[in-house]
């Protein structure tokens, strides 16, 4: 018997009677020959509520004891889940992470997986239970209980999925799959029938938040089919797979698109060798992530750009100051509320003039580019956030993404 590892997120388990339903997909999924395994998050919004909870007692609580507490809101969902479960007369046995064996690094708050050790959850397969693993958590070397931060739960599902060597990992959602980009911005977005593992990886770092980065690179990296669907609705989702059967006649395949995005300048810097290390290993060691990054050679020495979160505003400023001694740089120089709009398709690697086709759909629009990005197989710009949408539904039409692809096989 294969199996198939299934996520159900919050909203998936928001109530009792969406966790009625989800035990109802589950019992359909065993009765057709399968092995199943059921990742789920916390119902709702009880993350949130469990940090508010924390944020009443103290504007700064420890990190083990933040990952204590919100450890468990998936401990709630795994034991109601098997007890709807084990009212329609299928056995069931809910695993919390470190139960199941998921094996993390000590980094408390955004824990990376180490290893699946998967003996107890073979053992329970064996027995013909469904296995209930709460999602988003695992242990140390040391005993120790970690969250995986954002996306946690989708990265624990590819991970028990590459573990088990399963058949495929089903990611079940409020959407009913990956659109050619944000429905909510674009009424003309299209559910993509698939979409290669590449284009989603770029996609989703990009801003698109159906899955998180580290799932669809973990799936990728151990080659697990990943199906991205709604558990509201029954119709058929978008697989996220290698490209060989994927659809190939857009060059562009999605837009994702991101806001509060403020370019940095130093003015200045020496044209030393030194002076790139030096300036963002100090970035870096204050946690601040740098995205986009340009350098200009200058009469008065370098110029060097970049991209950060506007919450990230602040701390950078002051660490910029901190070098200010060694670095000798006359000046810096800040632009807030910016937007990055990307595009993104496997087709670009092989087809040039794609850049130059966004740049001049931008130009007709009267939108100037502050910042360029590229990949072999996307193009970023960071332009005036005011601007953004306006840019996103002239690169959708532009680029006929609203037009249907030639349906294709897709393995379910």
């Amino acid at each position: 018997m294969s199996i198939i590892v299934q996520k159900y997120g919050g909203t998936s388990v928001g109530s009792v009677q969406r966790i009625e339903h989800v035990a109802n997909r589950i019992i359909a999924t065993a009765a057709s020959g399968k092995k199943v395994v059921v990742v789920v998050s916390a119902m709702g919004k009880t993350t949130d509520e469990l940090v508010g909870l924390a944020s009443e007692i103290t504007d700064e609580p420890r990190k083990r004891e933040m990952d204590m507490l919100l450890a468990t809101g998936e401990q709630v969902t795994i034991a109601l889940l098997a007890m709807a479960l084990h009212k329609r007369g299928q056995e069931a046995t809910s695993l919390t992470g470190w139960q199941a064996g998921m094996i993390t690094e000590s980094h408390h708050g955004n824990a990376r997986i180490l290893e699946v050790e998967r003996a107890r959850m073979d053992e329970l397969l064996d027995k013909v239970h469904v296995v209930i693993v709460a999602g988003f958590q695992g242990i140390d070397q040391q005993g120790e209980i970690m969250t995986l931060g954002r996306g946690g739960s989708d990265t624990s599902a590819v991970a028990i999925a590459a573990a088990l060597k399963a058949e495929r990992c089903e990611i079940y959602t409020d959407v009913t799959g990956v659109f050619t980009t944000d429905p909510r911005v674009v009424k003309q977005a299209r559910k993509l029938q698939t979409i290669s593992y590449d284009e989603m990886l770029e996609m989703a770092n990009l801003g698109a938040s159906v899955l998180h980065p580290r799932a669809v690179e973990f799936a990728k990296n151990y080659e697990i089919p990943l199906l991205v669907a709604s558990s509201m609705v029954d119709e058929p989702g978008t697989m996220i797979e290698e490209e060989g059967t994927m659809e190939q006649n857009l060059l562009v395949r999605g837009i994702a698109f991101e806001n509060d995005v403020t370019k940095v300048t130093v003015h200045g810097l020496p044209n030393e060798i030194h002076t790139l290390p030096t300036l963002f290993a100090h970035l870096s060691a204050a946690g601040i992530n740098v995205d986009i990054i340009i350098q200009n050679q200058t009469d008065s020495g370098m110029a060097i750009s970049f991209s950060i979160t506007q919450s990230s505003l602040k701390e950078t400023l002051a660490r910029l100051e901190e070098l200010k001694g060694e670095l000798s740089f006359q000046g810096i120089d800040y632009e807030e509320e910016l937007a990055k709009v990307s595009i993104v398709g496997s087709g670009m690697v092989s087809n040039p003039g794609v850049a130059a086709k966004m740049f001049e759909i931008l130009a007709a629009n009267d939108i100037a580019i502050k910042m360029v990005s590229t990949s072999e197989i996307k193009v970023s710009a960071v332009i005036d956030e005011e601007l953004m949408v306006l840019a996103v539904e002239m690169l959708h039409e532009q680029f006929k993404l609203h037009e249907e692809e030639p349906a294709v096989a897709v393995k379910v």
